[in-house]
């Protein structure tokens, strides 16, 4: 009896979970680019792609900085070895 409740119950919430309602989808989906909610949503994006361009340049500066210091201990091994 409870598998035949469970199994109606799916069968009736399936229609209205997978019917397409234009009220849950946001102003950007639904088509409507000049409400405030689509530019909120594009600051957000812009400020997250400016985030993640500060870490990507903070990670490549880092490591511009490791291969110059490597190079340059590089060199002075090179030097000391020739002067033995």
């Amino acid at each position: 009896m409870k598998l035949v409740r469970k199994n109606l119950l799916l069968l009736a919430l399936l229609p209205m979970l997978t019917a397409p309602v234009p009220l849950l989808a946001c102003a950007a989906c639904y088509g409507k680019s000049d409400s405030p909610l689509a530019s909120a949503m594009d600051y957000g994006i812009f400020t997250l792609l400016g985030v993640v361009l500060c870490v990507l340049a903070v990670f490549l500066v880092g490591l511009v900085h490791l291969v110059r210091k490597g190079e340059a201990m590089h060199k002075d091994a090179v030097k000391r070895m020739e002067d033995l």
